[in-house]
């Protein structure tokens, strides 16, 4: 296997200039670079990443915290932000926090020891303080950790307003609409504070239910389903997060309620799961690739020292038909 002497020899200059030219680090002539460049594809030359990301005193690992893979909305960032930081050169490490705040303390310890290069954040089990504390690459989704932490989410008012217009123009009268939890003001919140005030204004009763902290599991979306369905047995319309909107469709067919003629449903996210029913649900569609691309160029900028960081980025949302609304 050929070394970076081997490099330096077959192009006729030293160690320490090929070393410059693969990183970056230094002037080297558009000439040498080329020979360069021609002696690393003839020797196929492999270099140490390892060693490379030492001499830059990076790591080029990136952990990205979230509550819950399992979760359709956290798989689909996941993947599409370990393929934005692919194309930057960088891996994924995934934090898995399952609600435990230890997991998440966890890694911002390894930013902290410089294990990893930044953090994006999608969890809200550890205090803000843990992150404003430490002075490194951060990126914040869904959560306001301050100022100095750059914020990006979709535009959740317009996504609330979006859906109950889809409620209003389906006639319904009586809407319930299941949340998680409130406790932490987050800008997702704003989707059913929107959701409720534009459908009382046009005189539309609206019924909200929180669920519990942190719980996003299939299971715990069943069971809160059938708890409030049977509390609130004579609605017409029904909004709420993807997975309790599949949830609340199984339960509604099985009952034999007619959907969308009797019941209207709008779920959140628009992810794969509403359209694996039959009828497929109508969903608020977060532009979930533009938001890990938003995330991953900002943690690059905040890697690079880049001035002019965009600290408060908010991405554009839209209807996906399904058959659950008229």
């Amino acid at each position: 296997m050929a070394s970076i002497k081997d490099v330096a020899k077959k192009a006729g200059v030293g160690v320490g200039t090929v070393s410059r030219a693969m990183n970056g680090t230094g002037y080297v002539s558009a000439e040498t670079k080329k020979k360069i460049e021609e002696a690393i594809d003839e020797l196929k030359y492999k270099p140490n990443e390892l060693a490379r990301n030492l001499f830059r005193s990076r790591t080029g690992i990136i952990g990205v915290v979230i509550p819950n893979i399992e979760h359709p909305f956290f798989s689909r960032l996941i993947k599409h932000i370990e393929i934005a930081l692919y194309q930057y050169g960088y891996k994924t490490m995934v934090c898995n926090t399952i609600g435990n705040s230890n997991r998440e303390q966890q890694y911002m310890d390894m930013l902290e020891r410089n294990i990893v290069d930044g953090i994006i954040t999608g969890a809200h089990s550890l205090g803000d303080e843990e992150y404003l504390r430490i002075q490194r690459p951060i990126v914040a989704i869904d959560r306001d950790l301050g100022p100095t932490i750059p914020l990006i989410h979709s535009d959740h008012a317009k996504g609330g307003r979006l859906a109950a217009e889809l409620m209003i123009r389906s006639g319904c009268r009586n809407v319930l609409q299941i949340s998680g939890s409130m406790i932490v003001n987050t800008p997702s919140n704003m989707r059913h504070i929107t959701f409720k005030e534009t459908l009382e204004k046009h005189g539309i009763k609206v019924t909200s239910v929180e669920g519990a902290w942190n719980m996003l599991s299939y299971e715990y979306y069943q069971d809160i389903v059938k708890r409030v369905a049977e509390e609130y047995p004579d609605v017409d319309g029904m909004f709420s997060a993807d997975m309790s909107a599949v949830c609340y469709l199984n339960m509604a067919l099985e009952k034999g309620i007619k959907v969308p003629d009797d019941l209207k449903i709008v779920g959140y996210d628009a992810t794969f799961v509403t359209k694996m029913t039959a009828p497929k649900i109508t969903a608020i569609d977060q532009d979930i690739s533009g938001l890990a691309k938003c995330c991953v160029k900002t943690i690059m900028d905040l890697i690079e020292g880049k001035e002019n960081i965009n600290y408060h980025q908010i991405l554009d949302v839209e209807i996906c038909m399904g058959g659950t609304t008229i």
